[in-house]
């Protein structure tokens, strides 16, 4: 029974010791299990705090991302509708430069018809002149080849004078 109850020196000695043992442990090993701990707390604390300062970051980027695109569309949007309204400019200009040089071409090509239409008509003219000349010639020729048809037109033409 000496084993199951203890006598007052194994219990003094047994207390002195752990007593003895519990300050050891904690001038030699507790204050660097609890710094080591409260260290550890500390970069814990600090790896979670930069993780959320990073998740904010990254929110605030594509925020800034999305900000960013809706703009690049907005511009393209109108660069587009800038490039039509040029590329339909153009082309309205060409149509109506196009429709100016038919009517030069169409209004030359009238002038020169009206030019050669007069110059044929002269033409014509002179010939008829001509002929209408070179007819009352070889009619006259005709009629006045006798000395009688002489005199009558001579008379014919004094009547005439003095009418006038």
């Amino acid at each position: 029974m000496d084993l199951i109850t203890p006598d007052y020196g194994l219990i003094f000695w047994t207390t002195l010791v752990f007593l003895i043992l519990v300050f050891l442990l904690r001038a030699i090993a507790w204050k660097p299990i609890l710094s080591a701990l409260k260290a550890r707390e500390g970069s814990i604390a600090d790896a979670l705090k930069s993780a959320e300062n990073a998740k904010e970051e990254m929110a605030k980027l594509q925020a800034d991302n999305q900000k960013l695109l809706k703009e690049a569309r907005l511009e393209r949007d109108k660069l587009l509708k800038e490039a039509t309204d040029i590329a339909n400019k153009i082309k309205e200009e060409a149509k109506s430069d196009a429709a100016k040089q038919a009517d030069k071409i169409i209004a030359d090509a009238k002038s020169a018809i009206e030019i050669e239409k007069n110059a044929a008509l002269k033409e014509v003219t002179t010939k008829v002149a001509q002929l209408s000349l070179e007819i009352a010639e070889k009619l006259v020729r005709k009629n006045l080849s006798d000395d009688k048809a002489q005199k009558a037109l001579a008379e014919d033409f004094m009547k005439d004078l003095k009418l006038n």
